[in-house]
């Protein structure tokens, strides 16, 4: 095999800790019909990584390569692309979940998958914020059809979809109230929020009434609590779902709604999130950046649950 061909990645072969995380070597792919080799050049990491490193979760057993955040430069086209050409700059999100492999040096993909990245914001910026985005407009905006002049109960504010869906609200024209810990309200404020409540020392339960839009970022007791402070009508949405019924028979009971979603890749939605980093009304917080070789450094940080903002992997 050419070492033309060789790229490395971030693997592992067993489930556990950071520790499992090994820097290998392996086959570049080609783009089939239809697709995009990109050369990576920034991914982020999202807490579905470290999940799935640690359990498998829709994955199953290793081996694999994480990642799903995308920001490089096209190498080559497959055949039947239209919208790109080698050298093209593009971002975006890998098909959720099963599309994984954006933490290695070359993935190729679905060219739909990602649309060109605005020339305001390097690749740092770039990839670490398809999946938050995409999750955060999704839910606010697809899902729960958030309106100028709502409120929105934001949950987890400070982190990687969290302090996204500030901002997207914001841009929504919408009352932001969001939960986090004393220490990163002025953060969050600065993002736009209109009220903060510390979870430390406040029940948002209790604290909490007659908003539309609920987004839960956290699961557990959150979700059940957050149907509280919704007004009649109103709907909550989960990001981390448990395939039950049962939570929407709950919501039923009190007048609400509530559903439960997956992001999924999407150019159109890649577009909506480059036009508001264009306009400056989206921007992602970088907590930290770590070369590929340093990936297992950069699951322990996240593993703490305690960063705000996004960490992203280099490959250069």
């Amino acid at each position: 095999m050419s070492t033309v061909n060789i790229m490395r990645a971030v693997s592992q072969d067993v489930l556990g800790g950071p520790e499992v995380l090994k820097v290998v070597e392996v086959e570049r792919p080609a783009p089939r019909p239809n697709e995009v080799l990109i050369r990576v050049r920034a991914a982020g990491l999202n807490p579905t990584d470290w999940k799935h490193r640690a359990t498998g979760g829709f994955l199953g057993k290793p081996p694999f390569v994480l990642g799903w955040d995308v920001s490089g430069v096209v190498e080559e086209t497959g055949i039947g692309v239209a919208t790109f050409k080698p050298g093209d700059e593009v971002f975006g999100l890998l098909s959720y979940p099963f599309g994984h492999g954006s933490h290695a040096e070359y993935v190729s993909a679905p060219a739909r998958a990602f649309t060109h990245k605005p020339s305001s914001i390097d690749h740092v910026q770039a990839g670490a914020l398809p999946l938050v985005s995409l999750t955060a407009w999704q839910a606010l905006v697809e899902t729960a059809g958030l309106q100028r002049g709502q409120k929105v109960l934001i949950h987890a504010a400070a982190g990687g979809v969290g302090h996204v869906a500030v901002q997207i609200a914001k841009a929504r024209g919408a009352h932001v109230i969001g939960t986090a810990s004393a220490g990163k309200h002025d953060f969050v404020r600065g993002l736009g929020a209109d009220e903060l409540i510390d979870y430390h020392d406040t029940d948002f339960a209790e604290a909490v009434r007659d908003v539309d839009v609920v987004l839960d970022t956290v699961g557990g007791d959150y979700v059940q609590r957050s149907l509280r402070t919704l007004r009649k009508g109103g709907i909550l949405v989960t990001i981390l779902p448990r395939g039950s019924k049962e939570l929407a028979g709950q919501a039923e009971a009190l007048g609400v709604r509530a559903t439960e979603m997956l992001v999924d890749a999407d150019r159109h939605g890649m577009r909506t999130v480059a036009e508001l980093v264009e306009a400056g009304k989206l921007r992602a917080t970088i907590a930290g950046t770590f070369p590929l070789a340093e990936a297992a450094k950069a699951h322990e940080l996240g593993d703490t649950g305690r960063t705000t903002g996004k960490l992203v992997l280099l490959m250069d």
